[in-house]
């Protein structure tokens, strides 16, 4: 009687919601943990933080802080227009606006190189009117590259909580007469409150752990990140103590955001609809068409030149590249495409736990809080002496592909999961819909459209990973980023430049055909 009474308090809260997304946890807290214990068994103890390590620990706060901040602030205006306009090519426009997120870190740094850098086009035309150059290096170039990269993710996590709002709340609301001030406070606002912290956290903890930014354009010792000093005490000190010391902080920092984040979200209690396409009569004035025209338009112009700049720079090499880069590229997207169905696997059955018990989403996005250095760096004196690293080097990083993209799964899935429970569970408690049943009529069709896109960005965001695999670094088996970085580092940047256009040619076809596939099946259930 009393579980009867605990599963009518949680809808579907049985046995099947909670083992799996367990499981899952602790295999996510026992790899951080893990490898952050090898490496302090290696190092054989801790030692107190130096001053240059206090000041990256500011530094790192500061440049995450802003950062996230004008991600997020940013992002709400733009996923606003996005959710109210309906236009030609709309679709496209999205998946290119998505690309600087999926787009390898050292490429991307290149397109912004050539857009704000000194010899770039912002400084060539702030010469013409004789402004002085603007620097690209140190806090405010780190916090423009990431500001670049993390503004698609966030409006892309924001976009799925605009097109939550059910149907039927806006219709209500024209025929309460609401203007768009009403809207935005009534419906859109308690939306925000509940999507907005997870999607700041998510940033906060990616400019956190943040490396190859910082190492390109944190311009020297005072624009330093943990992320960079640990690094450092690997490559050129082999200073394990040092190195696990500041992933121990890392960690705890991270730790504490999350926490903060959980704490700070609250429901929206906006409710569930009809899974009919929302129609806007709030939006029909030419002030708000072209206000959210210059929004779009604005936000376009910032993600897309950079990555038309690395496009035309690359494009012109792509017929001439080597068989090695084709056969790592082969590698890559099967890699991809088993880190991707890993991440999903983990991601929903995470969820399904986490609507039960909230305190496994904080440990989910912890995966964020780990070093990739230090999980690699554990990893590799965990399996040496009783495997080849360098034979695993391509499951391993698959694994560790699919857990740091774990907490993009959580932010795309478990925000609609809650309100198909809240909305649906206890009417599938009547109809005694459990178990696999609940899941397959009732919880995947409905999930369809953000399973596609943490489907894609899964597996877009392991075809552009460098982190475990140059670690363990076997030359025969290389995949694309690992070749694009090798190209660079002997010097043939035409055939690097080329292999990064492939690169990301393969990475944004990947996202735009998992989650195609899943608007097409999603589109398919709804009927017409």
């Amino acid at each position: 009687m009393a579980a009867m009474k605990a599963q009518r308090r949680v809808p579907g809260a049985g046995t099947l919601w909670v083992w799996p997304g367990t499981l899952v946890a602790l295999l996510v807290a026992g790899l951080i943990v893990g490898t952050l214990g090898a490496v302090l068994w290696r190092a054989g103890g801790v030692a107190g933080l130096r001053g240059s390590d206090w000041a990256a620990l500011r530094f790192t706060v500061l440049q995450a802080v802003l950062s996230a901040g004008l991600s997020v602030a940013l992002a709400a205006p733009v996923a606003r227009a996005l959710a109210r306009r309906q236009f030609a090519g709309r679709g496209l426009l999205v998946g290119l606006m998505g690309a600087p997120f999926v787009l390898p870190v050292i490429v991307a740094v290149l397109g912004l190189l050539a857009v704000f850098g000194r010899n770039g086009l912002v400084n060539a035309g702030l010469g013409w009117v004789g402004v002085p150059p603007v620097g690209i290096y140190g806090l405010q170039g780190v916090v423009l590259a990431h500001v670049f990269f993390n503004l698609p993710l966030a409006v892309r996590l924001i976009l799925q909580g605009w097109v939550s709002i059910p149907a039927e709340r806006f219709r209500l609301a024209a025929s309460l007469g609401f203007g768009p001030r009403e809207v935005f406070w009534r419906l859109e606002l308690p939306m925000l409150r509940e999507v907005v912290p997870g999607v700041a956290l998510a940033v906060f903890l990616l400019c956190l752990t943040s490396f190859a930014v910082a190492l390109m354009l944190g311009g020297g010792p005072a624009a330093t990140t943990l992320e960079l000093a640990i690094y450092q005490a690997f490559r050129f000190e082999f200073d394990l103590e040092r190195a696990a010391v500041l992933a121990m902080v890392q960690f705890v920092l991270c730790g504490l955001a999350s926490v903060l984040a959980l704490w700070w979200v609250l429901p929206s209690g906006i409710g569930v609809g009809l899974d009919r396409r929302a129609e806007r009569w709030d939006t029909d004035g030419w002030g708000l068409r072209a206000l959210d025209v210059a929004i779009i338009g604005l936000a376009a112009l910032f993600l897309l030149t950079p990555l038309a700049m690395v496009t035309a720079r690359g494009a012109p090499y792509l017929t001439g590249l080597p068989g090695s880069v084709w056969a790592a590229a082969g590698r890559s997207v099967v890699l991809a495409l088993g880190s991707a169905g890993l991440a999903l696997a983990m991601g929903v059955a995470l969820a399904l736990a986490a609507v039960r018990f909230r305190w496994l989403e904080g440990v989910g996005m912890l995966a964020l809080a780990a070093s990739p250095l230090v999980l690699g760096t554990g990893l590799f004196l965990l399996l040496f002496g009783w495997a080849d690293p360098v034979a695993l080097a391509l499951p391993v990083t698959g694994l560790v592909n699919a857990v740091m993209a774990l907490p993009f799964v959580l932010r795309a899935v478990l925000p609609e999961l809650r309100g198909i429970e809240a909305g649906h569970g206890r009417l599938a408690d009547s109809l005694g819909l459990v178990g696999w049943s609940r899941i397959r009529w009732l919880i995947l069709p409905r999930l369809a459209r953000p399973l596609g896109f943490a489907a894609g960005l899964a597996a877009a965001l392991s075809m552009g990973d460098l982190g475990v695999v140059a670690l363990f670094g076997d030359p025969e088996a290389a995949t694309l980023p690992l070749q694009v970085y090798r190209l660079m580092g002997a010097y043939r940047m035409d055939m690097a430049q080329g292999a990064a256009v492939l690169l990301l040619a393969l990475s944004l076809g990947l996202f735009w055909l998992l989650d195609g596939v899943a608007r097409w099946g999603r589109q398919k259930h709804a009927g017409p």
